[in-house]
């Protein structure tokens, strides 16, 4: 049975990320791309769908074909600002992706999925939840890696659930944001399954509130500069 599988970033031949922004642990570009290649086929079975969630490759059409015939899995692609090598691919590599596209929305095991390769904070879907009240629709992207730009979307995301919903059902609910960051160094350079990333992602964003908030004491050891409103409230959001 085929799963599907997500990972973004994963930046074949791009050196600078080496010694810069990335800093991956890596010697060289040669071991960089063998340990990515192990881990890659270690997680993906042939049938399994993997969802590259853009920039897959700083290299060229032909060094880039290289990487492709070593790899398994039936391959999507959501196009990235560093993807300009898959105009340069022949057919027969070509034939090795499903479709490529900027943006996509598919199904998974019952839930909806947004894939682009930027961070969308206001997404299709983002305020339906499932019968039981749980959200159904996320919102997986790449392209800020872990840079201070995700500590930016963290915060917007941890702003936004803080918000206070009307529901239709008359109950006052939090407003749903399941916004996922799929890099590829998250899974240690392996395309994981949506369920997977749900749960290494609630772990991350555990651990990035608490240094959010060791930083809010060292900033403001008053208390203040809190999420809060001017009169000490969570924000609000209501609609019928």
């Amino acid at each position: 049975m085929s799963r599907k599988l997500y990972i973004s970033d994963c930046h074949f031949f791009h050196r600078a990320l080496l010694k810069s922004m990335d800093h991956r642990p890596f010697a060289d570009l040669d071991q960089m791309h063998s340990y990515m290649i192990r881990q890659w086929n270690a997680a993906v079975g042939p049938r399994d769908e993997v969802y590259i969630l853009g920039d897959f490759s700083y290299g060229k059409g032909p060094e880039t074909m290289g990487i492709l015939d070593q790899l398994r899995g039936r391959l999507h692609l959501i196009m990235g600002n560093h993807d300009r090598w898959f105009r340069k691919l022949d057919q027969e590599h070509l034939s090795r992706f499903v479709w490529a596209a900027p943006y996509k929305e598919i199904r998974d095991q019952g839930r909806h999925v947004i894939l682009s390769h930027y961070p969308i904070f206001c997404y299709n879907g983002q305020y339906h939840v499932g019968k039981d009240g749980s959200a159904n629709v996320y919102m997986l992207y790449g392209h800020v890696h872990d840079t201070r730009d995700e500590r930016l979307v963290h915060h917007f995301l941890r702003q936004t659930r803080q918000m206070e919903l009307l529901g239709r059902n008359g109950q006052i609910r939090n407003l749903p944001c399941q916004m996922i960051n799929t890099f590829c160094m998250f899974s240690d350079y392996r395309p994981i399954t949506l369920s997977e990333w749900i749960e290494l992602d609630a772990r991350r964003r555990k651990q990035l509130d608490l240094e959010m908030a060791d930083m809010e004491k060292i900033l403001h050891p008053d208390g203040a500069g809190q999420d809060t409103d001017s009169a000490g409230a969570k924000p609000s959001y209501r609609r019928s």
